[in-house]
């Protein structure tokens, strides 16, 4: 965020994309229309519309087509791999209604843009992909997910996007969520959480933990790499000194090691 280095479109984000919005779309159709062939023909608009917002993504598949074998037609190679890239992205699409019957769900919100500020001063945004509200008042915050569900002993990271958003709910409107819901189409998995006030008052004071260290950092200038298996993905290598790359100038004033007003 401090450097704003762009980040390069992906294939595979992409699809996850794509496949939000023909969720979210599906919603506007009347309950009994919602089924599995409807969706997977919102597809291709929807992807007209992606890419007519996003010209560049176009290059995902002109890239691929450069790849060609020989004596291969480039664009035949794009408009092959833009087909089954969709295909693929019909898939997950046609999962989901293993997962959820979309004809008894009427969601409050979809795509739904939530910020607060904590007692603290740290404000916190984001977007949730739909809220269900119960006829009793109940809440419930779902999440796609386009990928596969992960194994049981990192749920709880996985889960923490949930407990999050929970938290900027209960905050913004007094109501703790009754369930939390991931959606993992890539794998056909559901998982669910009932969170309670203590544990969203544990994600706030990590929160709080964490922000303190980002600003501290910011600070001092301090910015030091903390690996993972995403960094295998990440685009930034160059400039990483975890993989011998320098680092882009930092961006802000810091101050001196001896601090304002020191002597000369």
């Amino acid at each position: 965020m401090i450097d704003r280095l762009p980040e390069r479109p992906s294939p595979a984000a992409t699809r996850g994309t794509l496949v939000h919005a023909v969720l979210e779309r599906l919603f506007d159709v009347p309950a009994a229309e919602r089924t599995a062939e409807r969706a997977r023909a919102l597809v291709p608009g929807q992807w007209e519309r992606l890419l007519a917002d996003r010209p560049e993504l176009a290059e995902l598949f002109a890239k691929a087509a450069d790849a060609a074998v020989p004596g291969e037609d480039t664009a035949q190679a794009a408009g092959e791999r833009l087909a089954e890239w969709l295909a693929q992205a019909e898939s997950l699409v046609e999962r989901w209604f293993s997962l959820e019957d979309p004809t008894r769900l009427e969601p409050a919100e979809r795509e739904m843009f939530v910020e607060v500020a904590l007692e603290s001063g740290l404000r916190l945004r984001g977007v949730i992909d739909r809220v269900d509200v119960a006829p009793t008042g109940e809440v419930r915050i779902v999440d796609y997910k386009t990928g596969k569900a992960p194994r049981p002993e990192y749920s709880e990271g996985a889960l923490f996007q949930m407990h999050f958003y929970a938290l900027v709910i209960w905050r913004l409107k007094g109501v703790v969520p009754r369930r939390l819901q991931l959606v993992y189409l890539g794998s056909g998995d559901v998982l669910t959480y009932d969170p309670v006030p203590a544990d969203l008052e544990r994600v706030e004071r990590k929160l709080l933990a964490l922000w303190d260290a980002i600003r501290r950092a910011t600070e001092s200038g301090d910015w030091r790499p903390r690996p993972t298996k995403l960094c295998g993905w990440c685009d930034h290598q160059a400039v990483c000194p975890e993989f011998g790359g320098t680092p882009p100038v930092y961006p802000l004033s810091v101050p001196s090691p001896a601090g304002p007003g020191a002597a000369g």
